[in-house]
């Protein structure tokens, strides 16, 4: 089988959440993802629980660190050592992409951020992942999902009847302004180093990722100037026909009958054409609120799949696993790991000729040193030398 990013070499120094969500699609599709880590200060993301294995044996693993780490090799290696700096280097030397995650300026203070390690590799692709850029009034500041959302506006999209905001249930800075963005930013300098022949610099910020998501809401406000009613925003809950109803069982249900070939369809299988008069207004919305409640989740489904109008149930998470989309399109996996198999989310993106594989489980920290420095000429010996007189891994 043919890997799509087979012979790309990334150097992945991203922790917890952003980065390795983002650099497993490319592990995922064949690429040579190398995690660096100091083994006396791994990832945090390795303590999330619940841990997988046995409890009485050691090197359990978190299940964060499984999904976001397959696929990938892991280096350990000392970037406040001066001999662990110049390691980093012979790596860098050998590598396509190195992708990193802390506050502006840190990789420069190490000795290897993109300026030096161009000097060893001109035709390095750098990727920075940051909370909002390398410049720019918050430059510095600490943050995380719920503040990058905050200061983007996305954040004031999501909220109660009543106007009052509810957190988001997902990380959507995190893994779709960081972590895909960066990807997409990533492949698309690997193409142009292809024309090229040269590397590139590239400045991920997750503030930015998420105001590029705010098309209809932000857009029009920039066009006529006139400030967004939240109860009339026709994603955000503004109509009867873009709703989530509670049924009989306590269960949700999605609708969204925007068209009106689909509201049409709806009133009719509901039994309630009368409310195509009533249009889509506040007292619409009531009406159908009480007649969802007069069957359950499942009941409604039946009745409406039947229909061409847009439905679907709202699955609890652990209903997902269950449905029959989600098994036809094979996104449970079961993966190979030391603790045994684990299921774990499966691979969203389907290529007829290079499909994702699954290749190997997520590394205990350093699993990989001694074989990633042999790759380099390092000897044994050598290895040791870093390890017990030097303090480089």
């Amino acid at each position: 089988m043919v890997l799509a990013l087979e012979g790309i070499k990334v150097i992945d120094l991203t922790v917890l959440f952003p980065g390795p969500f983002g650099t497993r699609y490319l592990a995922d599709f064949g690429a040579d993802v190398i995690r660096v880590e100091y083994r006396q200060r791994p990832d945090l993301s390795r303590f999330v629980t619940p841990l997988v294995g046995p409890k009485k044996k050691r090197n359990r693993q978190s299940f964060f660190h499984h999904i976001l780490n397959r696929n990938k090799r892991t280096i350990s290696i000392n970037l406040g050592s001066p001999s662990g700096v110049e390691l980093f280097k012979q790596l860098a030397k050998e590598a396509d992409v190195i992708v990193e995650q802390f506050r502006p300026g840190v990789m420069d203070k190490l000795g290897v951020g993109y300026e030096e390690i161009r000097k060893v590799n001109p035709r390095i692709i750098y990727c920075s992942i940051t909370g909002y850029g390398q410049d720019g009034p918050y430059r510095d500041m600490a943050g995380h999902d719920i503040n990058y959302t905050g200061f983007s506006g996305l954040a004031s999209l999501n909220r109660t009847r009543e106007g009052k905001p509810i957190l988001l249930g997902i990380q959507v800075a995190d893994m779709f302004g960081g972590g895909l963005h960066a990807i997409i930013g990533i492949l698309i300098a690997l193409l142009a180093r292809e024309r090229t022949g040269k590397g590139q610099y590239i400045d991920i910020s997750m503030m930015d990722g998420c105001v590029s998501f705010l098309p209809f809401a932000l857009q029009p406000y920039l066009v006529d100037g006139e400030k967004q009613d939240i109860k009339k925003n026709t994603l955000a809950g503004g109509t009867p026909a873009y709703q989530i109803f509670e049924c009989k069982d306590g269960k949700y249900i999605t609708i969204g009958a925007l068209e009106p070939k689909f509201y049409l369809a709806l009133c009719q299988a509901i039994k309630r054409e009368d409310l195509l008069k009533a249009g889509l207004t506040e007292n619409a919305r009531e009406e159908f609120a009480k007649t969802f409640l007069t069957k359950t989740r499942d009941e409604w489904y039946e009745i409406l799949k039947q229909v061409d109008t847009c439905v679907a149930p709202m699955n609890e998470i652990w209903e997902v696993e269950d449905d029959p989309q989600v098994q036809a399109r094979k996104m449970i996996i079961e993966v190979e790991t030391p603790h045994g198999k684990m299921k774990q989310i499966g691979f969203p993106i389907k290529m007829s000729e290079t499909p994702a594989t699954y290749r190997f489980a997520a590394p205990q920290v350093n699993e990989h040193t001694l074989e990633i420095l042999k790759e380099l000429g390092y000897s044994e010996e050598e290895y040791k030398e870093l390890r017990k007189v030097k303090k480089a891994i």
